[in-house]
């Protein structure tokens, strides 16, 4: 039997903030486990065949409004500044996208004003005050037909559930500008590490000496060969608890990547394509099309200088044992059972659960950042309550 302070569970975004912080913090000693053999969870970027750098499950656009979160990540890496950009592809043609001044003009066949972008969205709306459902968040902001041009089919392959019947954050979390502002996100910090997430987190995992790694091996069969004074678990916590209420819904993603040479690319640019790229954004949603969601060309963030490029067609797929839980499903339903768990989780007093998975909600990356450094506060509270407790006779 070996002594560890901590044992954490997932090596993702959530284990490793902690780990960091728990030993060069408090010198507290760590070991953290995952059944994955590569640091990172999700997040995890790897250089393909091609010698492209790829996100390896699916895009991990990085943006924050936190200068907490962004100064913390800045100790482990260098960024490389992005305006991440996607488009739409729908009645045969590419649509900016999140739905902006540019979007109308498009739908209008002319330029346009923002005075007028606004009028149009006035008349369109479906006058809903409180929104119960995806649809009607959507319909109450710009009305039937962009509803149906853009969110009503890229819902129901990505969910396998028309938007009315999920909660209203799924659709909410997509802005609508009458600006011709066309970027993704909003948020104050966006950037890339600029020499991948892979070496971002290995610049984590090696912050102290008192931190142990093991990849590829389950966290159960680590734990009876080890004592440790608190667990972090950052799995999914119907599993934590054997299933006793059931398996939790989610949602999962198949990848097929196709990588291409320049020869290859160069009738590309007939289409204006930059050279060297397949197509002209970061990422081409396919809401009506095609059995894919998405397709993804990373290098237009990456900003990585090649002569070939990956392209990752996304499709959604249903969840079963083996497969990996992506998305936990947004529904009532799920809702109460999840409770069900987090009411056993809230009596454990030797174990932290952190994270998606363990908290079965979608948060963004910086979310997961904060949930770990609050965390971290957490426990080092009440450490020090702990050493400052009086003693009874």
């Amino acid at each position: 039997m070996r002594d560890y302070d901590y044992l954490i569970v997932g090596a993702g975004f959530a284990g490793l903030v902690l780990a960091e912080r728990l030993s060069t913090q408090t010198g507290a000693t760590c070991l953290v486990v995952d059944r994955r053999r590569h640091l990172g969870g999700n997040a995890q970027d790897e250089y393909d065949c091609a010698g492209v750098l790829v996100h390896k499950y699916g895009p991990h656009y990085f943006r924050t409004n936190s200068v907490r979160i962004e100064n913390y990540l800045s100790q482990f890496t260098e960024w490389h500044p992005v305006d991440y950009r996607i488009q739409s592809f729908a009645r045969g043609r590419l649509w900016s996208f999140p739905i902006n001044l540019k979007t109308f003009e498009q739908l209008i066949g002319r330029a346009s004003s923002e005075d007028e972008f606004a009028g149009y969205l006035a008349r369109h709306r479906v006058p809903i005050d409180n929104p119960a459902n995806s649809e009607e968040v959507v319909v109450s902001q710009v009305g039937w037909e962009l509803y149906e041009l853009f969110f009503k089919h890229y819902t129901l392959k990505q969910w396998r559930r028309y938007p009315r019947e999920l909660d209203p954050s799924v659709c909410g979390r997509i802005p609508v500008r009458t600006t011709r502002d066309d970027r993704y996100f909003s948020d104050r910090f966006q950037a890339l590490p600029r020499d991948g997430y892979h070496r971002m987190f290995a610049r984590m995992a090696a912050a102290s000496p008192l931190i142990t790694i093991q990849l590829g091996v389950d966290y159960r069969e680590v734990r009876s060969q080890v004592r440790a004074r608190h667990l972090i678990y950052t799995g999914a916590i119907d599993e934590y608890y054997d299933y006793c209420h059931g398996p939790l819904p989610y949602r999962s993603l198949r990848f097929e990547p196709e990588s291409f040479t320049p020869a290859q690319l160069e009738g590309k640019r007939t289409a204006g394509v930059p050279r060297g790229f397949w197509q002209t954004a970061m990422q081409v949603n396919y809401p009506n099309d095609h059995e894919f969601t998405r397709i993804v060309e990373i290098k237009h963030a990456t900003g990585q200088v090649c002569e070939a490029t990956t392209i990752v067609r996304e499709y959604p797929d249903d969840y079963a044992p083996g497969k990996e839980a992506y998305y936990p499903i947004p529904v009532a339903e799920a809702q109460a059972q999840y409770r069900r768990y987090a009411e056993r989780a809230e009596q454990e007093t030797a174990v932290s659960f952190v994270g998606r998975l363990a908290t079965y909600r979608y948060y963004n990356m910086d979310q997961v950042i904060g949930m770990a450094l609050s965390e971290f506060d957490r426990l080092q509270a009440r450490r020090l309550s702990d050493r400052i407790r009086p003693t009874t006779a």
